[in-house]
């Protein structure tokens, strides 16, 4: 049954309301007693969410980066200056491969399977969806290999320009940057020296010196990246040593491809350079030398057995023979003989004592004999190197051995083998226990239980972990050896010696920050560690800003091929209706204070545009080259 009221018939809806009903001005009034519950924001992840975009955004500036390096010191350095400016700019460079946005994959030339593992990262990064930058010697020298199609290169003497390499691949685009360094029609050792830096151990310091050789060796795959001698300027490489120790280092590495050839393209020499070197390092600092070829030492060896001599500078030497058989040596054209090698060693020995002589051999060249090979073992085992570098020969493509008769494979493992052990047969610091031996500690054992220090003759003692010893000179007595290293035990009453130097960088702290370098980046870098929540707002808003001068520049760029596309569109409408048609190359200039054109007439046919090499980093140059028909 329906209820009483539904009995009443009802004029209008508003009489449904009683008169014990609230009247809608009493409701208004009554919001003065409702008190809205404040909903607190988390400032510190909306902080830390402001500061960090999505690590998959196109922003450059902002990702993740991990850098790989094999090979020499030399390519060493350069992947520490690639960091240096990547960190500088505001990219993060981490030590974990499947955390990171970008690979740069900074490669090694001299042996075959170290182009393997390049060639199986370059895979991997693929199947991991990682964006790819290429450096170092493998792409240098064969840049149209076809596993490195399609991704971006980065030349050894380019390395000032990885920013710019990388932010275009990060943005989907292909770059390939291979060109020479050159002033004047002369080349250049490669990018400047004071460029931002990431040490690997923040206490010491690699130099390259130059880059490039003179020889031609016909096993040599090297030279095809490095190309001809090209030195740096004495006053650069004293002010980059200068530098460094006011940052706290206290051993200097220099290397090349070559360090005797040092400064003949330049009218200097390697004594002149290390002269002026030894007159910057600090007490309780050293230096060591990196290899140089027989040929060049012969030139010098007065003046480098004074060198060696000099308190702050080891007593090594790193001298290549690769063959102790003059047939050898001349088929690999190495422009000297066996004698040379001899009378460099014996002369050092002479007036170096206890220098300590490292070498490099290559087993089973192309036309080496069994009666060869035994000539390098008589070599070995007259000398008995305290470093010996053994190489089985890899045939590396483009060069004159690969094309040579080859050794069989099971003979070249054999000689290796056979060779390997006569190295391991003697032990050159049995000798050495119980002397008292100055050290210089500079890094941690690869198991973590000692740390590294190397003496006057750059020999490998391995000392307690205490942590007042690190980039420090300490007294040890020894007490024990092995084949590749000594132990020593501080003296109890020595003085630990602390250079006359600042103290180092922290791991990973950027190196070289000139203030050049910051208003080049217009003064928007964030540089120092731990900043506070303010400053690093500003920073990325800085970068922010940065990041919108290069978008208007992209969209000045896309509105001048487009133009170009219509130019070429019209030209076909009129073809089609007029005939034969010539068009023009154009050729934009994009920057900052607008676009430029200058045209040329020519005929031809349509080609890709691509980045030109030669721009600087402040105008990025597009030339669309070739447009027409005829």
């Amino acid at each position: 049954m329906p209820s009483a009221s539904c009995d009443t018939f009802l004029n209008d809806i508003e009489d449904i309301v009683s008169q014990e009903d609230s009247k809608p001005q009493d409701r208004h009034f009554s919001r003065k007693h409702v008190v809205p519950k404040v909903r607190r924001r988390n400032t510190q992840k909306y902080l830390q969410e402001e500061n960090s975009p999505p690590s998959d955004s196109t922003i450059p500036g902002i990702q993740k980066i991990w850098i790989r390096t094999w090979g020499c010191s030399h390519n060493n350095s350069d992947g520490e200056y690639m960091a240096g400016q990547l960190a500088a700019y505001g990219y993060k460079i981490t030590e974990n491969a499947s955390d990171a946005d970008l690979w740069l994959l900074n490669s090694c030339t001299v042996k075959n399977p170290a182009e393997d593992h390049f060639r199986n990262s370059i895979k991997k990064a693929q199947e991991e969806n990682k964006k790819i930058v290429l450096a170092g010697c493998v792409p240098q020298a064969q840049p149209r290999q076809d596993y490195l199609k399609g991704l971006s290169i980065i030349g050894v003497q380019q390395i000032d320009r990885v920013v710019e390499v990388v932010e275009e691949t990060i943005k989907g685009h292909s770059v390939r940057l291979l060109g020479q360094k050159k002033d004047n029609g002369k080349r250049l050792g490669g990018a400047r020296l004071d460029l931002p830096k990431i040490r690997k151990n923040p206490l010491i310091e690699i130099i390259s010196i130059n880059t490039g050789c003179l020889n031609a060796c016909t096993y040599c795959k090297t030279k095809h990246a490095r190309g001809n001698l090209a030195s740096y300027p004495i006053d650069e490489l004293v002010d980059r040593a200068k530098q460094s120790f006011q940052e706290g280092v206290c051993e200097i590495w220099l290397t090349s491809e070559d360090t005797g050839a040092y400064g003949r393209d330049i009218g200097s020499s390697l004594p002149a350079l290390l002269w002026k070197l030894v007159e910057v390092i600090p007490e309780g600092a050293m230096l060591r030398l990196g290899m140089t070829n027989p040929p060049y030492i012969l030139e010098h060896l007065e003046e480098m057995a004074k060198i060696l001599h000099h308190p702050r500078v080891y007593a090594f030497l790193h001298i290549p023979v690769q063959s102790a058989s003059d047939t050898v040596l001349m088929e690999m054209k190495r422009e000297y003989c066996v004698a040379d090698f001899k009378r460099v060693v014996d002369f050092l020995k002479d007036k170096v004592p206890g220098i300590t002589i490292a070498t490099d051999i290559i087993c089973g060249f192309p036309g080496e004999t069994d009666q060869d090979f035994q000539e390098t073992v008589k070599l070995v085992e007259e000398y008995k190197f305290p470093s010996l570098f053994i190489n089985q020969f890899y045939p590396r493509p483009g060069t004159p051995a690969a094309k040579m008769e080859q050794v069989p494979a099971q003979v070249k493992k054999q000689r290796t083998k056979e060779l390997s052990r006569i190295f391991h047969s003697y032990n050159p610091y049995d000798h050495k226990i119980g002397q008292r031996q100055q050290v210089l500690v500079t890094e941690e054992s690869f198991d973590s239980k000692f740390y590294v220090a190397h003496n006057r003759f750059y020999e490998q003692v391995l000392v307690p972990k205490n942590p007042t010893f690190m980039g420090k000179m300490v007294e040890v007595d020894i007490y024990e050896s092995g084949k590749h290293f000594m132990k020593g035990q501080p003296v109890s009453d020595a003085k630990v010696y602390t250079p006359s130097i600042s103290k180092p960088l922290a791991r990973g702290e950027v190196s070289g920050l000139t203030e050049e370098f910051r208003n080049r980046l217009g003064n928007h870098l964030n540089s120092v560690p731990h900043t506070s929540a303010a400053n690093r707002r500003e920073s990325a808003s800085s970068r922010m800003v940065l990041r919108l001068q290069r978008l208007h520049q992209d969209f000045a760029l896309k509105m001048s091929v487009g133009l170009a596309l219509f130019a070429l569109l019209f030209a076909l409408l009129v073809k089609m209706c007029y005939g034969k048609v010539y068009m023009e190359t154009c050729v934009w200039n994009v920057s900052p204070s607008g676009m430029h054109r200058k045209s040329l007439p020519i005929k031809g046919s349509w080609q890709h545009f691509e980045k030109s090499e030669e721009s600087p980093p402040s105008l990025i140059t597009h030339k669309l080259s070739k447009t027409g028909f005829v």
